[in-house]
């Protein structure tokens, strides 16, 4: 590396760790960068503000964040509650097993893990706690099964390294699919050997087929909208940016004609609050574009490629240093700021080492996923610990079983690279 590039990654972390805000990090970085170590005008950076904006694929964001506020506000999020608990509520850890699935099915429509923590924590944490179940096994539950929010598709993750890589989006949300299942079986068989022998937690009973019959006719328009997203996306009726505009059209009607859950005077509130948070990803968005054209022009990524490739000559010994570095990162940075960050670098690797771009997108993904959980800068521990009223200590120490699960899954689909990729393949996308 050059003196210029430790220059640039020194002022960049020593923003961070001043605690400016991330987007603040990379505009500083990339204005004194484009000052000091290049001949070309300020100007050119402004108009790689506007041109990363100028991008129909964060479209898709806006209305996947609406379409997550929509179901906090209503009543969807309880209804699938209901369903996932008529399923598995009756066995041993099974009102666990519900708060698994129902992040799994959340995640299935909303594409954000904050949105699955904020969304379900707050119904599964008290309900886990009344019926006797350990604070935590349900802390370190409901702060990493919400990771299934940003692994099984659609993913705000994968929908911005799609942006960056070109890969196809649909076939980076079809490789999410088995890592999250995968996920979900085994926090279940967790919960499952863990309370197996425990009389002392409250079991529900096993409810008949009526019970689960009405349950699930009261919860049919809210199972349907992850149908008709992966429905339409897959059988080719529209694609993924449309079906995003096609889910909050799908869950205003529901909520407000169907559950009458939502008031018409509700939906300029919620609309405006996803405008918000949605402007506040986009300005990350755009600091890390004008960060990611300094690296291009200074050519850092090449040079790091290079250095890589002089010391590491197995692809296998490639992804795991990649792995380990990735969840280091996690640990500091959110999922939207690293990809767009790191992405650039990291992809002229991976040729070199004939690593499949959709399949590097998706470690990648599951790798930042894991960081929403990791101190010290984990969000969700910090929400869960604030539902709970628990320091940040006793959230990471509760989290670590089920870290370790997820880990566990990572390194399978990292090493074993054709169990995910056979359906994107068998769909024609590889």
């Amino acid at each position: 590396m050059q003196l210029s590039d430790i220059i640039i990654l020194l002022i960049l972390l020593g923003c961070m760790a001043a605690y400016i805000p991330v987007f603040m990090c990379l505009f500083f970085t990339a204005v004194l960068g484009f000052l000091f170590f290049t001949d070309l005008p300020l100007l050119l950076l402004f108009q790689t503000i506007f041109r990363s904006m100028d991008n129909f694929a964060l479209v898709v964001v806006l209305f996947f964040i609406l379409c997550g506020n929509i179901m906090t506000a209503g009543s969807i999020v309880e209804k699938l509650i209901k369903m996932a608990n008529a399923l598995v509520s009756w066995l041993p850890g099974g009102l666990g097993m519900a708060g698994v699935l129902a992040c799994g099915l959340f995640g299935a429509i909303s594409g954000s893990t904050v949105a699955t923590v904020v969304a379900l924590g707050g119904f599964m944490i008290p309900a886990l706690l009344d019926n006797g179940y350990p604070e935590k096994y349900t802390l370190g539950l409901m702060t990493t099964s919400p990771n299934l929010g940003v692994i099984i598709p659609p993913s705000i993750g994968m929908i911005l390294y799609s942006m960056i890589s070109n890969v196809s989006l649909e076939g980076l949300f079809l490789t999410g699919f088995l890592p999250g299942v995968l996920i979900m079986f085994l926090t279940c068989l967790y919960s499952y050997l863990f309370f197996r022998n425990k009389k002392e937690i409250v079991r529900m009973p096993i409810p008949s087929f009526m019970d689960i019959l009405a349950v699930f006719k009261e919860g049919f328009w809210s199972l349907m909208l992850p149908v008709i997203i992966f429905g339409g996306i897959f059988s080719g009726i529209f694609t993924a940016n449309e079906a995003a505009v096609v889910a909050c059209v799908y869950a205003f009607i529901v909520e407000l004609f169907i559950h009458r859950s939502m008031k018409f005077s509700q939906v300029k509130l919620i609309t405006v609050n996803s405008a918000v948070t949605s402007a506040t990803l986009l300005i990350i968005v755009a600091g890390a574009t004008c960060f990611g054209r300094l690296l291009t022009l200074e050519d850092i990524p090449g040079r790091i490629t290079e250095t890589v490739l002089s010391a590491v000559s197995s692809p296998a010994v490639f992804l795991l240093a990649m792995n380990a570095l990735l969840l280091v990162v996690g640990m500091f940075m959110d999922i939207i700021s690293a990809t767009m960050i790191l992405g650039p670098v990291f992809l002229p690797m991976l040729n070199a080492f004939e690593i499949n771009w959709m399949h590097f997108g998706l470690i990648m993904t599951v790798n930042l996923a894991i960081g929403y959980c990791t101190p010290p800068m984990g969000v969700s521990l910090y929400i869960t610990g604030a539902i709970a009223n628990r320091d940040l200590i006793f959230v990471s120490k509760a989290v670590m079983p089920f870290i370790a699960i997820q880990i566990f899954v990572l390194l399978l689909l990292t090493f074993f690279p054709d169990v995910v990729l056979w359906i994107p393949k068998m769909m024609g996308f590889v």
